[in-house]
């Protein structure tokens, strides 16, 4: 059973960054496409951002493009979300997750958790302002 650990949120003050670090034990990270999901008390889960199993395509929510950034390093089992220019409609509890549906040709399907298969537990990120 694969195991999603987030880390990296916190309190920042708006206009600020954070990065936000989701590792992913077991051998086979690199056959998998990560997500970066958020959800607000009382919201449904919200599509952040989604990265291809080689790195090689990116997809963002409208709500972040331009200011967040996500990325992966296969040799480490770890995906990134670099997260710039916060706001405080960012403030939500960030989860990353893996999934084997999202391809390039595909990835129009990424915006909905029901195409992943794991998730990690989460991490708060607040944003004040």
């Amino acid at each position: 059973q694969v195991q999603l650990v987030e880390s990296g949120g916190g309190l920042v003050q708006a206009g600020g960054s954070l990065r936000l670090s989701c590792a992913a034990s077991g051998r086979t990270f690199s056959s998998y496409a990560m997500g970066w999901f958020r959800q607000a008390p009382g919201k449904e889960r919200e599509f952040v951002a989604v990265i291809t199993s080689s790195g090689g395509s990116t997809a963002y929510g409208e709500s972040v493009k331009g200011r967040f950034t996500i990325s992966r390093d296969n040799a480490k089992n770890t995906v990134y979300l670099q997260m710039n220019s916060l706001k405080p409609e960012d403030t939500a509890v960030y989860y990353c997750g893996r999934t084997r549906v999202v391809t390039t040709s595909n990835i129009h399907l990424a915006t909905s958790p029901i195409y992943y298969g794991s998730w990690g537990q989460g991490t708060q990120v607040t944003v004040s302002s």
